[in-house]
């Protein structure tokens, strides 16, 4: 009778899914070769997305096939599933998910079954019941919505170059960012630089007259580079007539008008909200333990706390901070706890199939560093406070240090490089996203543009 081999299901393709796959194909090369394991990536997007560098994607100084990884390509040695997971039931070490032919197959979701199975959704953005946030907001948590946003940035000085109306110019060139945390800050640092470079080719469009405004729920911007770092990003935004307000809330976004919680109304047409995450909702559709808020309860050793054969690391995860003095403290969800995590779990899948004993996950925490534009940054590194230009120097290369594969890391070094020589470009390319709007208007329809 032929031993069937171990099937390890990994759900998600992010950081925590790509690099778990990634060590156990090294580690478990052996048995991969002798057929005596299996591994199954299910993933809704292809590709892996590096989401440090979506700022500088937004601003154009990398290209967006730069910044995600094919999955293919790097996990030659696994079966990659292009789909969504929709519901597991550990009990009986089931999943089911959708595929892109699931609904011409008219068959419903598809099971599969799994020995082992690597929890690794990654998180959602955290919206709140804000009324005309649903229909007016922009994400900025995916390469789509990093150059989409680019596009509409440039679309709008466009609207407010050819307008003769005062208040759609107003609207226009009036940008609003919800959370002062990584995603927000650089964000914004590095759209206003890109914006404010691009003025110098708009005959009736200056800097000067775009209004840029970062609202924050807390009193501090950046917690993770420390407060003095903070407030320094704080007064160096305010030096680019960024106007930051902090202990302030977003009321509403109706009728193209942002209301912040101090009173302030802003007219305009860009609201970027990124004001937190959470876990993905599929884990409400497992029947693993999850904690008061919805993420995986973990150990140390990142497997599912009182199951066996279940693991999970990264956003979805709450996995005990051992190097912590406080007890109960949890690892921050961020990118630089998910990519050593995965580290970590695929060494200890590996042990558990060799019934060798695991590892806890520990980490020294380094620092942080953040870009707030070309040329611009902070960083907080082994207790060295660094600003201006070597700061945003070191958040390059700390990047390019991290970023998966020599091929990326070439790509991206030579478009910085490429960059420093040239100018900047400044296109719109918005028809991307109604890619049969010129065929429709040929064909005697409308486009999709028109009917928007």
């Amino acid at each position: 009778m032929v031993k069937e081999p171990v099937r390890i299901l990994v759900v998600g393709g992010g950081y925590v899914g790509m690099y778990t796959a990634l060590r156990l194909q090294r580690k478990l090369k052996p048995e991969l070769t002798r057929g005596e394991a299996e591994i199954v990536v299910v993933t809704p997007d292809p590709y892996m997305t590096y989401q440090p560098f979506l700022p500088e994607a937004a601003a154009g100084s990398i290209s967006p096939r730069h910044v995600v990884v094919p999955l293919r390509r790097v996990l030659h040695r696994c079966r990659i599933v292009i789909g969504e997971v929709v519901s597991v039931d550990h009990a009986k070490r089931t999943a089911s998910f959708t595929t892109l032919a699931t609904e011409d197959e008219g068959t419903g979701a598809v099971d599969i079954t799994y020995d082992e199975i690597v929890m690794a959704p990654g998180s959602v953005a955290r919206t709140l019941p804000i009324p005309g946030l649903a229909e007016h907001g922009i994400g900025f948590k995916t390469v789509e919505e990093a150059i989409g946003l680019r596009n509409h940035v440039i679309e709008q000085m466009d609207i407010a170059s050819s307008t003769r109306d005062p208040e759609i110019r107003d609207a226009a060139l009036t940008f609003v960012f919800v959370g002062g945390g990584y995603a927000g800050v650089e964000a914004l640092g590095e759209l206003e630089d890109m914006a404010r470079y691009a003025s110098r080719y708009y005959h009736n469009v200056k800097a000067e007259d775009m209004k840029w405004i970062l609202v924050e729920a807390t009193g501090r911007i950046l917690p993770e580079v420390g407060a003095e770092m903070g407030k320094y990003t704080v007064s160096q935004l305010r030096r680019r007539n960024i106007d930051v307000r902090l202990e302030t809330r977003l009321d509403a976004c109706e009728d193209r008008v942002a209301v912040l919680s101090d009173g302030a109304r802003f007219p305009t047409r860009t609201v970027v909200w990124t004001a937190g995450v959470k876990p993905h909702p599929v884990l409400a559709a497992t029947d693993l333990p999850l904690n008061e808020r919805g993420r995986l309860d973990c150990t140390a050793e990142l497997t599912v706390a009182g199951v066996t054969h279940a693991w999970g690391a990264g956003d979805a995860a709450a996995v005990p901070d051992v190097t912590a003095k406080e007890p109960g403290k949890e690892c921050a969800p961020n990118a630089q706890h998910a990519v050593r995590q995965a580290r970590t779990l695929g060494d200890n899948i590996a042990a558990s199939l060799r019934e060798q004993p695991l590892k806890k996950y520990t980490h020294k925490y380094v620092g942080s560093v953040a870009s707030l534009g070309l040329h611009k940054g902070v960083a907080h590194v082994y207790g060295r406070k660094l600003k201006g230009y070597p700061a945003w120097f070191m958040h390059r290369v700390y990047h390019l240090s991290r970023v998966p594969t020599v091929n990326r890391k070439s790509r991206v070094l030579s478009e910085w490089i490429l960059s420093g020589l040239f100018k900047r470009e400044i296109v719109s390319l918005g028809s991307l996203e109604h890619p049969r709007a010129e065929f429709e208007l040929a064909a005697g329809g409308r486009s999709p543009k028109e009917s928007s």
